[in-house]
């Protein structure tokens, strides 16, 4: 592993802790947690509350009498105003209210009377698990160090899950490990005072999405705006992606209105026809009081880069390791600049834009105004009329699609329309697969399908969520590597009131074939310049992931040559031996890899080597 991608151990950015009952045998249980530099918050008895990692400036508690409240992450909220809260708290179901309003993004953990009240964030970024270790509900922001706890093994039946391409909800929410259960992001989990009796309590729903984009676009500039000034209202520098689209561009302009001093960093593409290098240099000549660094697009990292040394704590496999140095390549860079934090503006595609699946419902709410719309994403996204009409005409509810789905595992690849318009994009296996694998990924599916909800009944709203929960899976992983490797990273666009003010907003308004995210351009005018506003397109970076696959099929074979999945009898290694060989084939532009190489990687990093380690049989 290169230095600038090594990983220096937990920093700044990258809170996580175990939270503990106020019991004797919790206290117990807490000693094994306990490691050299971790941090303990105790109960007011003295017994161990939180157990983990976390810096001053990422910890805000309060207590009053029996109540405690304490938020780890991003909250730019004080001690006496969460004093008031806990003052007032009679009852946990009362934090509802106060998760709501709080800008940034944060775990909210309280105590009350002996009962524990422990939660994430709405995006997914902040996830909890728990468990039952020697007889006490522990709760912990990692499911892996449950599963340590416990002496437990990866399940195989979710290993096959995680195959999938994509991963259907609510499939991607278990934990690895059947013994460490997953709150769903929109739930609290309430402990009791017995220390081991556990439920889930719905603290979040979407807003509907019916406000006029004229009364949301102010409120979602308020939201962003709190959202920057959660991170840079402490002063120092700070740094900022500069791509030159809309969603960078607007953090920077965001980010310069602060009291911190910003370097903006831009990457441009290999591809010759990549113009972002020309929009971010038109938004830095508006910018005169920020640093602009231009990167050398040569010198960046491809897609694939340093598969076999990635060795960051992960607690589920994840996508993200294929753009891992990526991220992480120009971080030491912007840290020597004296950078506390990087702001990227990920997350913009996810809640700016959203889905064309809501004019599935309009085209029978509003068909006139739905069909004029429907021939202009057909011709921006090459939809064909058949396809277009089989897609409108599907109104299977979403638990017979995901039924339905299990029977298709090894069919093509679906058409764009039928994910576009639909609940979303249909999973598929391929061929390095194995029938066993398969036969414990469609069982899985089935059993899911049988009370699987949307997480919203209009299909293009439970599409957007679903969007929003891929993508903080992958950020919430890179977030750990960037804060390990000595820069934390920060994504304003998927804090909780961000995406709500983006999702309040009606969709015939937040997605049009005529115009390019409209919500943003919006919300950002008169902070960013007009013309730095009437970009319409986006990089692709095709051409690093096409370059990646050639330069790193060395990697690829050696990654198959001891496959941990091969050994659990998931996948024929030798298919994906012949694939490595052949990097220009077809279907790898689609990255149907991704999933395979995200499962390998985190098998090794698991199990050093071949025979030590045996996930527990489905």
């Amino acid at each position: 592993m290169s230095d600038t991608h090594a990983s220096a151990g937990p920093g700044r950015g990258d809170a996580h802790f175990t939270v503990f009952p106020d019991r004797a045998d919790a206290a117990a249980a807490a000693r094994s947690f306990t490691r050299p530099g971790t941090r303990v918050l105790p109960h007011a008895s003295g017994r161990p509350w939180l157990v983990g990692r976390w810096h001053d400036d990422e910890l805000v508690t309060a207590r009053a009498g029996t109540a405690a409240i304490a938020l780890i992450g991003c909250c730019p909220t004080d001690t006496a105003a969460l004093q008031r809260h806990a003052a007032g708290l009679r009852d946990l179901a009362r934090l509802d209210a106060l998760a709501r309003t709080l800008a940034g993004s944060f775990h909210l953990v309280a105590a009350l009377d002996g009962r524990l009240r422990v939660q994430g964030s709405a995006s997914g970024l902040r996830l909890v698990f728990h468990a039952l270790v020697d007889g006490v509900r522990l709760a912990a922001t990692s499911a892996d160090v449950l599963a340590a706890a416990l002496g437990a093994e990866p399940d195989r039946e979710q290993l096959a899950v995680r195959l999938l391409w994509p991963v259907p909800h609510p499939l991607s929410e278990p934990s690895l490990w059947h013994e460490v259960t997953a709150l769903a992001p929109e739930d609290a989990l309430i402990v009791a005072a017995d220390g081991r009796t556990a439920r889930h309590s719905r603290w979040w729903t979407p807003p509907e999405p019916v406000r006029p984009l004229a009364q949301g676009a102010p409120r979602v500039r308020e939201a962003l705006t709190e959202a920057v000034d959660a991170r840079t209202r402490q002063g120092g520098v700070v740094s900022c992606d500069l791509s030159g689209g809309l969603d960078s561009t607007s953090l920077c302009f965001l980010a310069d209105r602060s009291p911190a001093r910003v370097v903006a960093g831009t990457w441009p593409g290999r591809d010759p026809a990549d113009t972002d290098l020309h929009w971010a240099r038109q938004a830095a000549g508006f910018l005169p009081d920020v640093e602009h660094v231009v990167w050398d697009a040569d010198a960046s990292p491809l897609v694939y880069t340093d598969l076999l040394d990635i060795d960051d704590l992960l607690d589920e496999p994840t996508i993200g390791v294929m753009d891992r140095s990526r991220v992480l390549h120009h971080l030491p860079d912007l840290a020597a600049r004296g950078s506390r934090l990087h702001l990227t503006g990920i997350g913009g595609d996810h809640v700016a834009w959203c889905s064309e699946a809501y004019y599935h419902r309009l085209v029978r709410t509003r068909p006139l105004f739905a069909l004029r719309r429907l021939r202009g994403f057909r011709a921006l996204w090459q939809w064909p009329l058949a396809g277009t009409a089989r897609a409108l005409a599907d109104s299977r509810p979403y638990r017979v699609w995901l039924a339905d789905s299990a029977r298709h595992l090894r069919d093509p690849l679906p058409p764009s329309v039928a994910a576009g318009l639909g609940w979303g994009m249909a999973p598929r296996l391929f061929g390095w697969v194995t029938p066993d694998a398969e036969r414990l990924a469609a069982r899985a599916i089935r059993e899911a399908a049988h009370d699987a909800v949307p997480l919203h009944p209009d299909r293009g709203l439970h599409a957007d969520l679903a969007q929003i929960r891929d993508c903080t899976r992958v950020i919430r992983q890179w977030d750990r590597m960037a804060a390990r490797s000595g820069l934390p990273m920060a994504s304003p666009f998927l804090d909780d009131r961000v995406i709500e003010a983006c999702l309040a907003v009606r969709p015939s308004e937040r997605v049009t074939p005529w115009r390019y995210k409209p919500l943003l351009t919006e919300a950002m005018s008169g902070i960013v310049p007009e013309v730095c506003l009437r970009r319409t397109n986006k990089a692709a970076a095709s051409m690093d992931a096409a370059n990646g696959l050639r330069e790193h099929r060395g990697d690829l074979l050696a990654l198959w040559e001891d496959s941990r999945l091969a050994g659990l009898g998931l996948v024929d290694a030798a298919a994906l031996r012949r694939l490595a060989e052949r990097p220009a084939t077809p279907g790898l532009r689609d990255a149907i890899l991704y999933s395979t190489i995200a499962c390998e990687v985190w098998l090794r990093g698991l199990a050093p080597a071949p025979g030590t380690h045996t996930p527990t049989p489905s």
